[in-house]
Protein backbone atom coordinates (compact mmCIF):
# COMPACT_ATOMS: atom_id res chain seq x y z
CA UNK A 1 0.00 0.00 0.00
CA UNK A 2 1.58 3.81 -0.57
CA UNK A 3 1.44 5.81 1.74
CA UNK A 4 1.08 10.14 0.82
CA UNK A 5 0.25 13.06 1.79
CA UNK A 6 -2.01 15.37 0.60
CA UNK A 7 -2.37 19.33 0.37
CA UNK A 8 -6.16 19.91 -0.10
CA UNK A 9 -9.63 20.52 1.60
CA UNK A 10 -10.99 17.24 2.88
CA UNK A 11 -14.42 18.10 1.66
CA UNK A 12 -12.58 18.06 -2.15
CA UNK A 13 -10.60 14.83 -1.98
CA UNK A 14 -11.52 12.14 -4.30
CA UNK A 15 -11.28 8.53 -3.10
CA UNK A 16 -12.96 5.51 -2.73
CA UNK A 17 -13.65 6.65 1.62
CA UNK A 18 -12.69 9.48 3.77
CA UNK A 19 -11.50 8.23 7.36
CA UNK A 20 -12.19 11.30 9.89
CA UNK A 21 -12.03 10.58 13.98
CA UNK A 22 -14.31 11.17 16.65
CA UNK A 23 -14.29 11.42 20.40
CA UNK A 24 -16.40 9.32 22.58
CA UNK A 25 -19.27 11.79 24.19
CA UNK A 26 -19.43 14.54 21.40
CA UNK A 27 -22.67 15.12 20.52
CA UNK A 28 -21.84 18.27 17.98
CA UNK A 29 -18.51 17.18 15.82
CA UNK A 30 -15.99 19.73 15.01
CA UNK A 31 -13.18 20.00 12.83
CA UNK A 32 -13.20 17.73 9.99
CA UNK A 33 -16.05 16.06 11.43
CA UNK A 34 -17.85 18.85 11.64
CA UNK A 35 -16.75 20.01 7.72
CA UNK A 36 -17.86 16.66 6.67
CA UNK A 37 -21.46 16.94 8.76
CA UNK A 38 -22.00 20.02 7.47
CA UNK A 39 -22.13 18.71 3.67
CA UNK A 40 -23.89 15.45 4.63
CA UNK A 41 -26.67 17.74 6.31
CA UNK A 42 -25.65 16.82 9.76
CA UNK A 43 -25.93 12.97 9.15
CA UNK A 44 -22.78 12.32 11.48
CA UNK A 45 -25.13 14.89 14.24
CA UNK A 46 -28.13 12.66 14.01
CA UNK A 47 -26.53 9.53 13.90
CA UNK A 48 -24.44 10.42 17.03
CA UNK A 49 -28.53 11.48 18.52
CA UNK A 50 -29.48 8.22 17.57
CA UNK A 51 -26.85 6.40 19.51
CA UNK A 52 -25.41 4.85 16.57
CA UNK A 53 -22.06 6.60 15.86
CA UNK A 54 -20.67 6.28 19.71
CA UNK A 55 -16.97 7.04 19.23
CA UNK A 56 -15.97 4.12 21.45
CA UNK A 57 -12.53 2.54 20.70
CA UNK A 58 -12.27 1.05 16.97
CA UNK A 59 -16.06 1.30 16.41
CA UNK A 60 -16.31 1.84 12.62
CA UNK A 61 -19.69 3.56 11.36
CA UNK A 62 -19.49 3.84 7.27
CA UNK A 63 -21.80 6.76 5.43
CA UNK A 64 -22.41 6.53 1.83
CA UNK A 65 -22.54 9.80 0.74
CA UNK A 66 -24.45 9.84 -2.89
CA UNK A 67 -22.39 12.73 -4.77
CA UNK A 68 -22.60 15.34 -1.90
CA UNK A 69 -18.96 15.14 -1.46
CA UNK A 70 -16.45 13.46 -4.07
CA UNK A 71 -15.60 10.60 -2.51
CA UNK A 72 -17.69 7.53 -2.08
CA UNK A 73 -18.08 6.82 1.48
CA UNK A 74 -17.32 8.53 4.76
CA UNK A 75 -16.16 6.33 7.78
CA UNK A 76 -16.29 7.49 11.15
CA UNK A 77 -14.13 5.80 13.87
CA UNK A 78 -13.99 5.85 17.12
CA UNK A 79 -10.93 7.04 19.20
CA UNK A 80 -12.56 6.59 22.68
CA UNK A 81 -11.95 8.88 25.49
CA UNK A 82 -9.81 12.03 24.65
CA UNK A 83 -8.51 11.90 28.46
CA UNK A 84 -6.46 8.01 26.96
CA UNK A 85 -5.48 9.28 23.64
CA UNK A 86 -2.13 8.57 23.17
CA UNK A 87 -0.63 7.25 20.10
CA UNK A 88 -1.46 3.57 20.39
CA UNK A 89 -4.96 4.61 19.92
CA UNK A 90 -4.93 5.29 16.31
CA UNK A 91 -2.59 2.60 15.78
CA UNK A 92 -5.06 0.22 16.74
CA UNK A 93 -8.36 2.45 15.22
CA UNK A 94 -6.34 2.53 11.73
CA UNK A 95 -5.56 -1.17 11.58
CA UNK A 96 -9.17 -1.60 12.22
CA UNK A 97 -10.40 1.04 9.19
CA UNK A 98 -8.02 -0.48 7.10
CA UNK A 99 -8.79 -3.81 6.91
CA UNK A 100 -12.96 -2.59 7.36
CA UNK A 101 -12.02 -0.42 4.24
CA UNK A 102 -10.63 -3.89 2.40
CA UNK A 103 -13.26 -5.95 3.79
CA UNK A 104 -15.75 -3.22 1.73
CA UNK A 105 -13.14 -3.22 -1.53
CA UNK A 106 -12.21 0.03 -1.16
CA UNK A 107 -8.76 0.39 -2.80
CA UNK A 108 -8.01 4.35 -1.80
CA UNK A 109 -8.76 5.64 1.70
CA UNK A 110 -8.39 9.10 2.99
CA UNK A 111 -7.56 9.92 6.39
CA UNK A 112 -8.19 13.27 8.75
CA UNK A 113 -5.16 12.90 10.80
CA UNK A 114 -6.91 13.08 14.44
CA UNK A 115 -6.37 16.34 16.57
CA UNK A 116 -4.88 15.42 19.61
CA UNK A 117 -6.06 18.87 21.21
CA UNK A 118 -4.17 19.43 24.31
CA UNK A 119 -2.16 16.94 24.45
CA UNK A 120 1.78 16.57 23.75
CA UNK A 121 1.84 14.45 20.96
CA UNK A 122 3.20 16.30 17.64
CA UNK A 123 1.34 16.03 14.27
CA UNK A 124 4.41 14.02 13.32
CA UNK A 125 3.98 11.53 15.64
CA UNK A 126 0.34 10.84 14.90
CA UNK A 127 1.16 10.35 11.12
CA UNK A 128 3.69 7.36 11.89
CA UNK A 129 1.03 5.77 14.20
CA UNK A 130 -1.31 6.22 11.53
CA UNK A 131 0.96 4.70 9.00
CA UNK A 132 2.04 1.96 11.13
CA UNK A 133 -1.51 1.22 12.02
CA UNK A 134 -3.19 0.94 8.59
CA UNK A 135 0.20 -0.94 7.27
CA UNK A 136 0.59 -3.61 10.14
CA UNK A 137 -3.23 -3.86 10.28
CA UNK A 138 -3.12 -5.22 6.75
CA UNK A 139 -0.41 -7.84 7.28
CA UNK A 140 -1.55 -11.12 5.80
CA UNK A 141 1.10 -14.08 5.67
CA UNK A 142 1.38 -15.22 2.32
CA UNK A 143 1.73 -19.12 2.35
CA UNK A 144 4.26 -20.33 -0.13
CA UNK A 145 2.68 -20.88 -3.63
CA UNK A 146 -0.31 -19.18 -2.77
CA UNK A 147 -1.51 -15.86 -3.71
CA UNK A 148 -4.13 -13.40 -1.25
CA UNK A 149 -7.50 -13.51 -2.55
CA UNK A 150 -8.30 -10.61 -0.53
CA UNK A 151 -9.23 -7.35 -2.23
CA UNK A 152 -5.81 -5.09 -1.59
CA UNK A 153 -6.33 -1.64 0.04
CA UNK A 154 -3.73 0.37 -2.44
CA UNK A 155 -3.06 3.69 -1.40
CA UNK A 156 -3.23 5.63 1.84
CA UNK A 157 -3.55 9.57 1.49
CA UNK A 158 -2.91 11.53 4.40
CA UNK A 159 -4.84 14.91 3.88
CA UNK A 160 -3.99 18.25 5.47
CA UNK A 161 -4.89 21.56 3.97
CA UNK A 162 -1.90 23.56 5.82
CA UNK A 163 1.33 23.16 3.42
CA UNK A 164 3.11 23.97 6.61
CA UNK A 165 2.01 21.04 7.84
CA UNK A 166 3.83 18.64 4.97
CA UNK A 167 6.61 18.16 5.89
CA UNK A 168 6.33 17.17 9.37
CA UNK A 169 3.36 14.60 7.84
CA UNK A 170 5.76 13.34 5.67
CA UNK A 171 8.73 12.74 8.27
CA UNK A 172 6.27 10.89 10.29
CA UNK A 173 4.98 8.27 7.27
CA UNK A 174 8.37 7.66 6.16
CA UNK A 175 9.55 6.83 9.40
CA UNK A 176 6.36 4.16 10.03
CA UNK A 177 6.61 3.11 7.25
CA UNK A 178 10.40 1.88 7.49
CA UNK A 179 9.51 0.71 10.78
CA UNK A 180 6.08 -0.91 9.61
CA UNK A 181 8.36 -2.86 6.63
CA UNK A 182 10.48 -4.05 9.41
CA UNK A 183 7.74 -5.70 11.28
CA UNK A 184 6.26 -7.23 8.70
CA UNK A 185 9.83 -8.74 7.93
CA UNK A 186 9.92 -10.13 11.27
CA UNK A 187 6.45 -11.78 10.69
CA UNK A 188 7.06 -13.29 7.64
CA UNK A 189 10.21 -14.84 8.48
CA UNK A 190 8.46 -16.12 12.40
CA UNK A 191 5.58 -17.41 10.59
CA UNK A 192 7.41 -19.36 7.54
CA UNK A 193 7.59 -23.22 7.97
CA UNK A 194 10.60 -24.18 9.53
CA UNK A 195 11.44 -26.09 6.15
CA UNK A 196 11.33 -22.63 4.28
CA UNK A 197 13.09 -21.36 7.03
CA UNK A 198 16.37 -23.67 8.08
CA UNK A 199 19.45 -21.52 9.57
CA UNK A 200 20.60 -20.89 5.99
CA UNK A 201 17.39 -19.58 5.17
CA UNK A 202 17.62 -17.34 7.85
CA UNK A 203 21.28 -16.09 6.93
CA UNK A 204 20.49 -15.80 3.69
CA UNK A 205 17.18 -13.33 4.22
CA UNK A 206 19.85 -11.55 6.90
CA UNK A 207 21.88 -11.00 3.66
CA UNK A 208 19.61 -9.91 1.50
CA UNK A 209 18.67 -7.44 4.39
CA UNK A 210 21.87 -5.88 4.35
CA UNK A 211 22.00 -5.81 0.40
CA UNK A 212 18.72 -3.82 0.29
CA UNK A 213 19.26 -1.62 3.52
CA UNK A 214 22.97 -0.90 3.30
CA UNK A 215 24.18 -3.37 6.19
CA UNK A 216 27.51 -4.89 6.53
CA UNK A 217 27.24 -8.57 7.32
CA UNK A 218 29.53 -11.50 7.86
CA UNK A 219 28.24 -14.91 8.51
CA UNK A 220 30.00 -17.62 10.92
CA UNK A 221 29.17 -21.09 9.82
CA UNK A 222 30.17 -24.04 12.19
CA UNK A 223 34.16 -24.13 10.77
CA UNK A 224 34.86 -20.15 11.81
CA UNK A 225 32.47 -21.29 15.47
CA UNK A 226 34.41 -23.46 15.73
CA UNK A 227 37.82 -21.68 15.78
CA UNK A 228 36.13 -18.92 17.63
CA UNK A 229 35.12 -21.61 20.62
CA UNK A 230 31.49 -21.38 20.37
CA UNK A 231 30.69 -24.23 21.61
CA UNK A 232 27.64 -23.63 23.90
CA UNK A 233 26.08 -22.45 20.55
CA UNK A 234 27.35 -25.76 18.60
CA UNK A 235 26.45 -28.20 21.21
CA UNK A 236 22.21 -27.59 20.42
CA UNK A 237 23.38 -27.73 16.47
CA UNK A 238 24.45 -30.93 17.02
CA UNK A 239 21.56 -33.12 16.54
CA UNK A 240 20.15 -31.28 13.03
CA UNK A 241 21.66 -31.97 9.62
CA UNK A 242 21.16 -28.39 9.08
CA UNK A 243 24.48 -26.17 9.75
CA UNK A 244 23.92 -23.61 12.19
CA UNK A 245 25.09 -20.28 11.39
CA UNK A 246 26.30 -16.60 13.45
CA UNK A 247 24.76 -13.97 11.72
CA UNK A 248 26.25 -10.25 12.48
CA UNK A 249 24.38 -7.45 10.84
CA UNK A 250 26.37 -4.29 11.21
CA UNK A 251 24.81 -0.81 10.34
CA UNK A 252 27.68 2.31 10.89
CA UNK A 253 25.93 5.66 11.44
CA UNK A 254 28.37 7.93 13.29
CA UNK A 255 32.04 6.37 11.82
CA UNK A 256 33.68 8.63 14.23
CA UNK A 257 32.25 7.05 17.16
CA UNK A 258 33.33 3.95 19.39
CA UNK A 259 29.79 3.43 21.18
CA UNK A 260 27.76 0.52 19.33
CA UNK A 261 24.52 -1.01 20.72
CA UNK A 262 24.26 -4.38 20.27
CA UNK A 263 20.94 -5.97 19.33
CA UNK A 264 21.09 -10.06 20.04
CA UNK A 265 18.22 -12.35 18.89
CA UNK A 266 17.44 -15.88 19.72
CA UNK A 267 17.45 -17.86 16.38
CA UNK A 268 16.10 -21.38 17.03
CA UNK A 269 14.61 -22.30 13.91
CA UNK A 270 12.68 -24.96 15.06
CA UNK A 271 13.09 -26.71 18.42
CA UNK A 272 11.94 -30.09 19.04
CA UNK A 273 13.62 -29.77 22.86
CA UNK A 274 16.45 -32.16 22.02
CA UNK A 275 16.61 -35.36 23.66
CA UNK A 276 14.49 -33.67 26.33
CA UNK A 277 11.89 -33.96 23.76
CA UNK A 278 8.67 -31.52 23.80
CA UNK A 279 5.15 -33.19 23.94
CA UNK A 280 3.89 -33.90 20.56
CA UNK A 281 0.60 -31.15 20.97
CA UNK A 282 1.55 -27.68 19.78
CA UNK A 283 4.89 -28.53 18.70
CA UNK A 284 4.64 -27.03 14.88
CA UNK A 285 4.35 -23.26 16.74
CA UNK A 286 8.17 -24.26 17.54
CA UNK A 287 8.86 -22.92 13.99
CA UNK A 288 8.98 -19.57 15.67
CA UNK A 289 11.37 -20.17 18.17
CA UNK A 290 13.29 -17.73 15.98
CA UNK A 291 11.34 -14.64 16.65
CA UNK A 292 13.65 -12.74 18.66
CA UNK A 293 16.12 -13.04 15.56
CA UNK A 294 13.28 -12.44 13.30
CA UNK A 295 12.87 -9.14 15.50
CA UNK A 296 16.66 -8.04 14.85
CA UNK A 297 16.70 -8.48 11.93
CA UNK A 298 13.97 -6.82 11.20
CA UNK A 299 14.95 -3.92 13.11
CA UNK A 300 18.10 -3.80 11.62
CA UNK A 301 16.16 -3.35 8.18
CA UNK A 302 14.33 -0.53 9.80
CA UNK A 303 17.08 1.05 11.19
CA UNK A 304 19.22 1.05 7.69
CA UNK A 305 16.14 2.86 6.08
CA UNK A 306 16.09 5.21 8.84
CA UNK A 307 20.16 5.79 8.61
CA UNK A 308 20.15 7.24 12.37
CA UNK A 309 23.39 8.79 13.25
CA UNK A 310 24.46 5.94 15.62
CA UNK A 311 26.15 2.66 15.39
CA UNK A 312 23.78 -0.68 16.17
CA UNK A 313 25.02 -4.17 15.41
CA UNK A 314 22.91 -6.90 15.21
CA UNK A 315 23.72 -10.72 16.30
CA UNK A 316 21.52 -13.52 15.55
CA UNK A 317 22.96 -16.95 16.74
CA UNK A 318 21.02 -19.62 14.43
CA UNK A 319 20.42 -23.38 15.03
CA UNK A 320 17.74 -26.15 14.98
CA UNK A 321 17.71 -28.04 18.15
CA UNK A 322 16.59 -31.93 17.02
CA UNK A 323 17.37 -35.04 18.60
CA UNK A 324 19.79 -37.59 16.77
CA UNK A 325 22.54 -39.80 17.36
CA UNK A 326 24.60 -37.12 17.55
CA UNK A 327 22.58 -34.58 19.73
CA UNK A 328 24.14 -33.24 22.81
CA UNK A 329 22.43 -35.36 25.85
CA UNK A 330 21.32 -34.17 29.47
CA UNK A 331 24.29 -34.21 31.36
CA UNK A 332 26.84 -32.83 28.78
CA UNK A 333 29.39 -30.19 29.71
CA UNK A 334 30.04 -27.60 27.12
CA UNK A 335 32.34 -24.02 27.07
CA UNK A 336 31.16 -21.03 26.11
CA UNK A 337 33.11 -18.46 24.30
CA UNK A 338 34.41 -16.72 27.67
CA UNK A 339 35.92 -20.02 28.82
CA UNK A 340 32.71 -20.78 30.97
CA UNK A 341 31.24 -24.13 31.51
CA UNK A 342 27.65 -25.06 30.89
CA UNK A 343 25.93 -28.17 32.30
CA UNK A 344 23.28 -29.07 29.84
CA UNK A 345 20.60 -30.08 32.56
CA UNK A 346 17.64 -30.15 30.00
CA UNK A 347 18.33 -29.76 26.01
CA UNK A 348 15.04 -27.81 25.66
CA UNK A 349 16.74 -24.78 27.28
CA UNK A 350 18.51 -24.61 24.41
CA UNK A 351 17.70 -20.99 23.30
CA UNK A 352 20.01 -19.43 26.22
CA UNK A 353 23.10 -21.65 25.02
CA UNK A 354 23.09 -19.54 21.56
CA UNK A 355 22.65 -16.17 23.58
CA UNK A 356 25.56 -16.99 25.99
CA UNK A 357 27.78 -17.33 23.19
CA UNK A 358 26.32 -14.57 21.24
CA UNK A 359 26.46 -12.41 24.55
CA UNK A 360 30.32 -13.48 24.91
CA UNK A 361 31.16 -12.09 21.14
CA UNK A 362 29.07 -9.13 21.90
CA UNK A 363 31.30 -8.23 24.64
CA UNK A 364 34.41 -9.49 22.54
CA UNK A 365 33.87 -6.67 19.81
CA UNK A 366 32.80 -3.67 22.73
CA UNK A 367 29.09 -3.95 22.13
CA UNK A 368 27.41 -1.61 25.06
CA UNK A 369 24.51 -1.37 25.86
CA UNK A 370 23.45 -5.54 24.43
CA UNK A 371 19.34 -6.37 24.29
CA UNK A 372 19.11 -9.80 23.79
CA UNK A 373 15.63 -10.83 22.52
CA UNK A 374 13.95 -14.33 23.20
CA UNK A 375 11.16 -17.05 23.40
CA UNK A 376 13.04 -17.73 26.19
CA UNK A 377 10.58 -19.79 28.76
CA UNK A 378 7.31 -20.79 28.77
CA UNK A 379 7.49 -19.48 32.10
CA UNK A 380 7.26 -15.96 31.80
CA UNK A 381 3.77 -17.23 29.95
CA UNK A 382 2.39 -18.02 33.38
CA UNK A 383 3.83 -15.33 35.03
CA UNK A 384 2.72 -12.26 32.10
CA UNK A 385 0.32 -13.97 30.36
CA UNK A 386 0.67 -12.98 26.51
CA UNK A 387 -0.18 -9.15 27.00
CA UNK A 388 3.34 -8.05 28.20
CA UNK A 389 6.93 -9.09 27.52
CA UNK A 390 9.11 -9.64 30.38
CA UNK A 391 12.26 -7.62 31.17
CA UNK A 392 14.87 -8.01 33.19
CA UNK A 393 18.41 -5.98 33.43
CA UNK A 394 21.88 -5.40 35.04
CA UNK A 395 21.72 -1.61 34.44
CA UNK A 396 18.32 0.41 35.78
CA UNK A 397 19.17 2.97 33.41
CA UNK A 398 19.44 1.02 30.25
CA UNK A 399 16.54 -0.56 31.16
CA UNK A 400 14.40 2.80 32.15
CA UNK A 401 15.56 4.24 28.76
CA UNK A 402 13.93 0.96 26.71
CA UNK A 403 10.57 0.80 28.81
CA UNK A 404 10.20 4.29 28.13
CA UNK A 405 10.77 3.53 24.12
CA UNK A 406 8.45 0.46 24.86
CA UNK A 407 5.39 3.26 26.54
CA UNK A 408 5.70 5.30 22.76
CA UNK A 409 5.68 2.14 20.61
CA UNK A 410 2.30 0.31 22.68
CA UNK A 411 4.58 -2.74 23.03
CA UNK A 412 3.99 -3.55 26.67
CA UNK A 413 7.33 -4.84 28.86
CA UNK A 414 7.31 -5.36 32.80
CA UNK A 415 10.53 -5.52 34.81
CA UNK A 416 11.14 -8.54 36.65
CA UNK A 417 14.14 -8.78 39.39
CA UNK A 418 16.97 -10.69 39.24
CA UNK A 419 18.06 -10.89 43.30
CA UNK A 420 20.65 -12.86 43.95
CA UNK A 421 19.10 -15.22 46.21
CA UNK A 422 18.03 -16.89 42.78
CA UNK A 423 21.22 -17.61 41.77
CA UNK A 424 21.86 -20.74 43.81
CA UNK A 425 19.25 -22.31 41.37
CA UNK A 426 21.83 -22.47 38.56
CA UNK A 427 24.44 -24.08 40.52
CA UNK A 428 26.36 -27.09 38.97
CA UNK A 429 28.79 -29.96 40.86
CA UNK A 430 30.31 -30.19 37.27
CA UNK A 431 30.33 -26.94 35.74
CA UNK A 432 30.36 -23.54 36.38
CA UNK A 433 26.69 -23.14 35.51
CA UNK A 434 23.74 -24.96 34.71
CA UNK A 435 21.20 -24.40 31.56
CA UNK A 436 18.16 -24.82 33.74
CA UNK A 437 16.93 -23.46 38.05
CA UNK A 438 14.35 -25.85 37.53
CA UNK A 439 10.45 -24.71 37.35
CA UNK A 440 10.66 -21.98 40.33
CA UNK A 441 11.52 -18.50 38.81
CA UNK A 442 12.01 -19.91 35.33
CA UNK A 443 12.09 -16.70 33.61
CA UNK A 444 14.33 -15.64 36.29
CA UNK A 445 16.64 -18.03 36.90
CA UNK A 446 17.19 -17.96 33.08
CA UNK A 447 17.54 -14.21 32.88
CA UNK A 448 20.44 -14.77 35.30
CA UNK A 449 21.99 -17.44 33.33
CA UNK A 450 22.09 -15.32 30.88
CA UNK A 451 23.69 -12.32 32.96
CA UNK A 452 26.94 -14.78 33.39
CA UNK A 453 27.44 -14.03 29.77
CA UNK A 454 26.94 -10.10 29.49
CA UNK A 455 28.92 -9.81 32.76
CA UNK A 456 29.85 -6.05 33.56
CA UNK A 457 28.38 -4.58 29.81
CA UNK A 458 24.93 -2.90 30.59
CA UNK A 459 22.10 -5.60 28.92
CA UNK A 460 18.84 -6.11 28.97
CA UNK A 461 16.84 -9.45 28.06
CA UNK A 462 13.23 -9.49 26.91
CA UNK A 463 11.77 -12.77 27.20
CA UNK A 464 8.76 -13.03 24.47
CA UNK A 465 7.67 -16.38 24.95
CA UNK A 466 3.84 -14.88 25.55
CA UNK A 467 4.13 -11.73 23.16
CA UNK A 468 5.65 -13.25 19.74
CA UNK A 469 2.64 -14.74 19.24
CA UNK A 470 -0.92 -13.87 18.94
CA UNK A 471 -4.14 -16.32 18.93
CA UNK A 472 -6.43 -13.98 17.25
CA UNK A 473 -5.94 -10.33 15.24
CA UNK A 474 -6.29 -7.62 17.98
CA UNK A 475 -5.66 -3.83 16.77
CA UNK A 476 -2.51 -4.14 14.70
CA UNK A 477 -1.53 -7.43 16.41
CA UNK A 478 -2.60 -10.59 13.42
CA UNK A 479 -3.14 -13.95 14.45
CA UNK A 480 0.33 -15.38 14.11
CA UNK A 481 3.77 -13.80 14.85
CA UNK A 482 3.62 -10.40 16.15
CA UNK A 483 6.83 -8.96 15.35
CA UNK A 484 7.37 -7.50 18.70
CA UNK A 485 9.61 -5.90 19.65
CA UNK A 486 10.87 -4.62 16.61
CA UNK A 487 9.08 -0.98 16.97
CA UNK A 488 10.67 -0.98 20.64
CA UNK A 489 14.39 -1.90 19.32
CA UNK A 490 13.88 0.82 16.92
CA UNK A 491 12.50 3.50 18.86
CA UNK A 492 15.70 2.66 21.56
CA UNK A 493 18.10 3.17 18.92
CA UNK A 494 16.01 6.75 17.59
CA UNK A 495 16.09 7.82 21.03
CA UNK A 496 20.15 7.03 21.71
CA UNK A 497 20.63 9.44 18.65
Amino acid sequence: MQVKTVAKDILKVRADTIVAGLFQNVEEPVGAVGALDEVLDGAITKLIKRGEIKGTLGQVTVIHVFGQVPASRVAVVGLGRKRTFDLDVPRRVFAIVARAMRGIGAKKMAVVLPDAGSTNLSTEDIAQAVTEGSVLGLYEYQRPGKASKKEVLRELSIVEPKRKNLASIRTGIDRGRAIADGVMLARDMSNSPANHMTPTDMASRAAKVAEEVGLDVTILDRDEMERQGMQALLGVSRGSAQPPKFIILKYVGHPSSQKTIGLVGKGVTFDSGGISLKPAGGMAEMKTDMSGGAAVIGAMHAIGVLRPRINVTGLVPAAENLPSGTAQKPGDVVTALNGKTIEVDNTDAEGRLLLADALCYGNKIGLSPMIDVATLTGAILVTLGKVATGAFTNNQRTLDRLLKASRVTGEKMWQLPLFDEYKSQNKSEVADVKNTGGRSAGSITAALFLAEFSEKTPWVHLDIAGTARSESTIGYIPKGSSGVPVRTLVQFVLDSV
